[in-house]
């Protein structure tokens, strides 16, 4: 993981969010990487493992089963935690298609992660710690009303955790089961997760 500071001259005067968005919106990224805002400087992430992408593909055909049309899943989108400076680019984004859609094709600004149905953050070795808390505490300021960790590396062993109820900067429910057992997504997903295949 590597990182880039916004340029002390550029940031003065309130402009460092400007500044850094703009940097964010003309990175020509590698394949593959992400980039994300935190903390007055934009990170590079690079691409995860194929265990990671396999988790991510079985939630995605899980909940493509019960979304409706105007809905969507996406997996490269930027949100934006507008009240706290950050921007970050989840593993997967359910939002409603009409956020994305329609927009001018060569602007790729972030939505406002207060507008987007469900957050999955899938945990790497390099950033484990920052979906479990930094990422936790920011979809919870957004607020997203569901935010799903799965840890693949979990000092316990992998687990799946479901955080819902955002209210004050923290979410007032959280589920936790290991990989094998089931976890059901609440209304309007209706949906089970079954972890049990889910490789790790």
């Amino acid at each position: 993981m590597t990182t880039a500071m916004a340029e002390p001259g550029r940031s003065a005067g309130g402009r460092a969010w400007e500044y850094l968005l703009q940097s964010w919106r003309e990175l020509d990224v590698p394949e593959g990487w992400r980039a994300e805002i935190d903390g007055g400087r934009i990170t590079l992430a690079p691409p995860p493992h194929r265990h990671h992408n396999g988790i991510a593909a079985r939630v995605q055909r899980a909940l493509y089963g019960v979304l409706p049309m105007e809905w969507e899943i996406y997996q490269t989108l930027g949100v934006h935690v507008a009240s706290l400076g950050k921007l970050y680019v989840p593993d997967l984004v359910v939002a409603p298609s009409g956020l994305v859609e329609g927009v001018d094709a060569d602007v790729s600004d972030p939505v406002d992660a207060a507008e987007v149905l469900l957050v999955v953050e899938i945990t790497s070795k390099g950033n484990a710690e920052d979906d479990r808390k930094k990422k936790l505490w920011a979809y919870a300021h957004a607020p997203v009303p569901v935010y799903l960790l799965i840890d693949r590396f979990d000092e316990h062993g992998p687990t799946a955790t479901l955080f819902t109820g955002p209210e004050n900067g923290a979410y007032r429910h959280a589920e936790r089961v290991a990989f094998g057992e089931a976890l059901k997504l609440p209304d309007p997903f209706s949906v089970t997760l079954e972890t049990e295949h889910f490789p790790h």
